[in-house]
């Protein structure tokens, strides 16, 4: 699998960058069937930084409707990565 393949995007939020700067965590949106030794591979080789950990959510998605339509929105996978104390944290996003 490629590493844009595995890695999506960055989720650019106000409680990820919270995170980010209070406890070194990254948050991406990752493919579905990627695995965390994956996803630490893909980080490492893209931001050039070493990672301690990697935790995964699985979210389902939601039931939306425009008037008498309805659907449901896909479901997707997000990764919570968290970088070495002596790594710098990337700054992948200008807000």
């Amino acid at each position: 699998m490629n590493l844009y393949d595995v890695i999506r995007r960055p989720i650019i939020t106000e409680k990820s960058e919270g995170k980010k700067e209070a406890e070194r965590t990254l948050c991406f949106e990752v493919a579905p069937d990627a695995t965390r030794t994956e996803i630490k591979t893909a980080v490492e080789k893209l931001f050039k930084v070493k990672v301690e950990s990697v935790r995964t959510a699985n979210l389902v998605g939601k039931l939306r409707r425009r008037g008498r339509f309805q659907g449901y929105r896909p479901d997707w996978k997000k990764a919570y990565v968290k970088l070495r104390p002596d790594q710098k944290v990337p700054e992948y996003a200008e807000i």
